[in-house]
């Protein structure tokens, strides 16, 4: 394998997937470089719902991806909302068949290790090159091309990066750009666990606000492929870990579901919001493009990391293409900058969304609690206060502003 391509892209979560099946589908030579082996196993509790867009987007990459990517998920007919043990919100979507070859789903909830599964098996049909167990020290852009140093010695050399390497993304510290905004102190909970599959729970997105039996804590319940996801709010001066540890989630947990669920634990995490932006998606040469955790973090609830990752890998793509194509210097700059500002405006309005998601949850606002306590109060009269109190710990609902490079 040749050490020399026009794009490298870095990480082999989903989102450097994306990029490098959309790189073999243009027909631009590229590599992906992921610093884990091959059979990595991958810890934590990941991406598990992808909206309709995102799916339509996949499709467009490589046709039947969106599609089977959709079949192999679920799609959970009914949200539900409560306060303080009390419903104030119920939609019935009605079914839906995942398995219409000719219409996407709204949305499909799996597991990200199956949506990387599928993604992966696309990538080596279509001939992406991998190369693994190879973590990168740095890059250093330059004004005719990149290079990507490896720790172990081995120069690769690109006209192109784009950086898919995550949260700590080596792409971006090297390349001189830094995350910007706020990492509070709310700590979440986060718990998967396997569904029982010869008595399975309904299929409802559940929403508790101050849950009577957590001593008013928020949980979530969201169901995916297989299992279930729970997400349990601490207050403030909870220790979490008092809650994290798998012994103490199996305290809890029998409160809020079928005991029986406490021995199906598949993983136990913790977090805090991270809301944060890198100050640019590309370097002072216009070589590298950031995407997925690389370009941003945001609250989970929302489901905008992966579903704005993917977005970001394709406008990278794109972005790059347009740039091959150009004659000069200026043009060839603008072309990354398009790409890079479209996305970074994207990953701003998902982080003020996700902000005004958390300022909602947090139970710290006098303000905040008497609205909501009033509107739980009121929607027997007035049933848009319950869709008020449904869909505010996801913020708004509609999304960032269009596309403007159409993939």
């Amino acid at each position: 394998m040749s050490n020399k391509h026009t794009v490298i892209v870095v990480g082999a979560g989903p989102v450097g997937l994306v990029a490098g099946l959309a790189l073999k589908k243009r027909g631009i030579s590229s590599v992906v470089i992921e610093a884990e082996p091959k059979d990595r196993q991958r810890p934590g509790s990941r991406a598990i719902y992808l909206h309709n867009a995102t799916l339509d987007l996949l499709e467009s990459i490589d046709e039947g991806l969106g599609f089977e990517i959709a079949r192999n998920g679920i799609v959970w007919p009914i949200k539900r909302t409560l306060y303080k043990g009390k419903e104030v919100y119920v939609k019935n979507y009605g079914k839906t068949d995942t398995s219409d070859p000719t219409k996407l789903p709204p949305f499909t909830s799996l597991h990200q290790h199956d949506i990387e599964s599928i993604l992966y098996d696309y990538c080596v049909k279509a001939g992406v090159e991998f190369v693994w167990d190879t973590p990168i020290k740095e890059v250093v852009p330059e004004e005719d091309g990149i290079k990507v140093i490896t720790k172990k010695g081995e120069i690769w050399e690109a006209e192109y990066v784009i950086g898919c390497d995550g949260a700590r993304s080596v792409v971006r510290e090297t390349a001189g750009l830094k995350f910007e905004g706020p990492r509070t102190k709310d700590t979440f909970l986060v718990v998967d666990v396997e569904e029982d599959e010869h008595d399975p729970l309904p299929l409802e997105r559940v929403f508790h606000y101050q849950h009577p039996a957590m001593g008013g804590r928020n949980v979530m319940f969201v169901p995916f492929k297989g299992g279930w996801r729970i997400d349990l709010q601490l207050l403030e001066d909870d220790d979490p870990n008092n809650y994290t540890e798998v012994e103490g989630v199996k305290k809890w947990l029998p409160k809020v579901m079928h005991p029986k669920y406490a021995e199906r634990i598949t993983w136990v995490s913790s977090y805090r919001f991270h809301q944060v932006v890198a100050n640019s998606y590309t370097d002072e040469k216009r070589r590298v493009l950031l995407a997925g955790e690389a370009a941003h973090l945001f609250a989970p609830f929302g489901a905008r990391g992966l579903n704005s990752g993917v977005p970001d890998a394709l406008i990278a793509v794109k972005g790059i293409e347009q740039a091959l194509k150009v004659t000069s210097e200026q043009k060839r700059r603008e072309a990354i900058d398009k790409a890079a500002n479209e996305r970074r405006i994207a990953g701003l309005w998902n982080r003020n969304s996700s902000s005004t998601a958390l300022h909602h949850l947090q139970g710290n606002s006098p303000e905040m609690n008497l609205k909501r306590e009033i509107a739980a109060s009121l929607t027997a009269i007035v049933p848009k206060l319950g869709r008020w109190l449904d869909e505010g710990p996801y913020g708004p609902k509609y999304g960032p502003p269009e596309l403007t490079t159409k993939y």
